[in-house]
C-alpha cells in the first residue's frame, strides 16, 4: 500500500538515507535536522529519549541519558520539531509506553510523518496501526534475521512507509563491518513487499552504507552519528558526515574501498 511517506521516499529513485538524532541531545539540536536535510537526507529519524531503551546499544543509551539530563521531554522535543520547518519527513523512534501516553495525534500535530516502535509485538500492534492510520502517521514495522518468511509477508503487508530491516540480532551500535545477514535479510524482505527496505543497526561508514544500499533500498544510520555528537561534533560537522554517506550511497562505492569513520576521512 502506497502512503504519503513511501511516496516521498521513492520520489528521487535513489538509495535512501535516513540519519538519526536523539531529540534534545543539545540545546540547539534542531540544527542537526536542518544540516541533515541540506546534506541530502531523504527523511530524518528522531529518537525520543527513554530511560530504559531495551534495543539501544551504549551510544544511543548515552545520548538518551544526556538529553534527559538536559531536561528534554517528549513535549519539548515535539514542540521543537513543530517549530522547525523541513522539506523531508520526520520519523519518530520511541517505545510503546511513550506512544500510549502521548497518543499518535500529538505526533501528527508536531508534523511527524512516521513512527517506529521497536518493542511493540506484531500481535499487539493492530490498535496502534489503526490509530496511526487515522492520524496520518505511517507505522513502520521491523524485520530481523530470525523472522520467518510467513511473518515477513505479514510485516510487509502491514508496514507503512518502509520496512526497517535490522541487520543483526542484538542492540544498535557501531560495527567494523556490515553483517552478512543484512543482505540476506534485505533480499528476503524485498520478496515479501513492494515497500522500500531500509537496513539499520550497525551501519557505520560510507562504504558500509553503500553496501547496504546495494542490498536494500537504503539505510538508517544512528549510533555512528550520535557518537560524533557525544564527542562534541557540531551540526556542520554532522552535515559533512551525512553528505559523505549520501555520496557513497549515490555512487554505490564497492566493498573494500578505503574508508574510515562516518565522515569518510581518516582521523
Amino acid at each position: 500500500m502506497s502512503t504519503a511517506l513511501s511516496t516521498a521516499l521513492r520520489a528521487d529513485g535513489r538509495p535512501l538515507l535516513v540519519p538519526y538524532v536523539t531529540g534534545g541531545i543539545t540545546a540547539d539540536w534542531t540544527g542537526f535536522l536542518r544540516a541533515y536535510q541540506e546534506a541530502g537526507a531523504d527523511a530524518i529519524e528522531v529518537g525520543l529519549p527513554f530511560s530504559d531503551p531495551m534495543l539501544d546499544g551504549p551510544t544511543i543509551q548515552e545520548a538518551s541519558d544526556r538529553a534527559l539530563a538536559r531536561g528534554a521531554t517528549v513535549e519539548s522535543i515535539l514542540a521543537d520539531i513543530a517549530a522547525t520547518p523541513l522539506r523531508v519527513p520526520v520519523i519518530v523512534m520511541t517505545y510503546a509506553n511513550i506512544v500510549l501516553r502521548i497518543g499518535v495525534p500529538a505526533l501528527a500535530a508536531a508534523g511527524v510523518r512516521g513512527l517506529i516502535v521497536p518493542d511493540l509485538p506484531l500481535e499487539e500492534s493492530a490498535g496502534l496501526e489503526a490509530a496511526a492510520a487515522a492520524a496520518g502517521v505511517d507505522l513502520v514495522l521491523l524485520a530481523a534475521p530470525s523472522t520467518p518468511d510467513d511473518r515477513l509477508r505479514e510485516i510487509g503487508a502491514r508496514s507503512r512507509g518502509f520496512v526497517y530491516a535490522i541487520s543483526v540480532m542484538g542492540t544498535t551500535g557501531e560495527r567494523a563491518a556490515l553483517a552478512g545477514s543484512a543482505a540476506v535479510l534485505a533480499a528476503r524482505v524485498k520478496r515479501a513487499t513492494d515497500l522500500p527496505v531500509l537496513i539499520g543497526f550497525g551501519v557505520s561508514t560510507p562504504a558500509q552504507a553503500a553496501e547496504a544500499g546495494r542490498a536494500g533500498d537504503g539505510v538508517v544510520i544512528a549510533s555512528a552519528l550520535m557518537r560524533r555528537v557525544l564527542d562534541g561534533a557540531t551540526a556542520g560537522a554532522l552535515g559533512a558526515d551525512v553528505a559523505a554517506l549520501r555520496t557513497a550511497l549515490d555512487l554505490g562505492v564497492s566493498p573494500g574501498t578505503p574508508h574510515a569513520e562516518v565522515s569518510g576521512h581518516r582521523g
